[in-house]
């Protein structure tokens, strides 16, 4: 019997980005039960939604979609989740909106998960390089197997039963709008003895939004991970080693990013690396401090 998934797509204000990969699903080359969802966390707007009401007669697979009003990528994951549950899927499959996948993809997915037994599996994503062939942000990428950790949401292949011995919500609302709800949920799993693991196979392409090019978002962005990051260490951590530990990371990343910043200067590679890295580190004490970074308070791309 062909094994039945759900993929899984959150959007918000990116309709161009969600016909895109509507079009990648559509042209999947597998055996597999697909059934698409897709959660709209624009209640004013809804043009995703409004998309897949469109194109649901005629999409080669059954195509629903709902509107998750509560605002954040942790409430529209969670809808994601409980709407996927009302199906008798085996697997979730989760792909953000600014990705795509390739034809192989759930085909891939499938056997890696067979291969390592995992229970949550992460695909590589591929980003497109820019016109000059320089990619602005590396691909995501480990070699197929058993992982410690995994890296991000937006290319997961999950075993229905790890989120039906979850209680609700699996992603803490409280990163809602700060991002990290990912990594939380990573750690949570880890905890509760689940197996990670890494299908490199199992590509998606990923898109970078234009504005992402520039060193002030990347800087941003930065700030906005070790804000996150260290949210969720504090939340999951056990006595005082890790953040003793993670202290003196951050105090070595701001007294030594600016000295290698001018000594880097003239090196058009490496000359952005050492702001990068004091940005990480700021965002790592301001949480430190009790302040959050709301990153999905606004929305990039198309």
């Amino acid at each position: 019997m062909a094994e039945r998934v759900v993929i899984a797509i959150p959007t918000c204000k990116r309709p161009e980005s969600l016909a895109r990969l509507l079009d990648a699903i559509a042209a999947l080359d597998t055996d597999a039960e697909i059934f698409v969802l897709v959660a709209d966390n624009d209640s004013r707007g809804h043009q995703g939604f409004d998309l897949c009401e469109t194109r649901a007669p005629r999409y080669r697979w059954p195509l629903r979609a709902v509107i998750e009003p509560v605002r954040g990528i942790a409430p529209v994951r969670n809808r994601l989740v409980s709407e996927a549950l009302k199906s008798e899927a085996q697997f979730i499959a989760m792909i953000d909106d600014d990705e795509w996948p390739a034809p192989d993809w759930i085909t891939r997915f499938l056997a890696a998960q067979k291969q390592t037994g995992a229970d949550v599996l992460q695909g590589s994503i591929l980003f497109v390089p820019q016109m000059d062939g320089v990619k602005p942000i590396p691909d995501i990428r480990h070699p197929t197997g058993p992982g410690d950790m995994l890296e991000g949401a937006g290319n997961l292949l999950i075993r229905r039963q790890v989120v039906e011995e979850m209680s609700a919500p699996w992603f803490d609302p409280a990163f809602a709008l700060s991002g990290g709800e990912d990594l939380d949920f990573f750690m949570r799993l880890k905890g509760a003895g689940y197996r990670l693991g890494w299908a490199d196979e199992a590509r998606a392409m990923g898109e970078v939004a234009s504005e992402r090019y520039a060193l002030g978002w990347r800087m941003k962005r930065a700030y906005s991970n070790g804000n996150s990051d260290m949210r969720v260490l504090l939340k999951h951590r056990h006595g005082f080693a890790p953040l003793i530990l993670e202290s003196l990371k951050i105090a070595g990343a701001l007294l030594l990013s600016l000295p290698l910043a001018i000594i880097l200067g003239l090196s058009p590679n490496h000359r952005h690396a050492p702001l990068v890295t004091f940005s990480r580190a700021a965002g790592k004490l301001t949480a430190m401090l009790g302040m959050r970074c709301n990153e999905y308070a606004s929305v990039h791309g198309e």
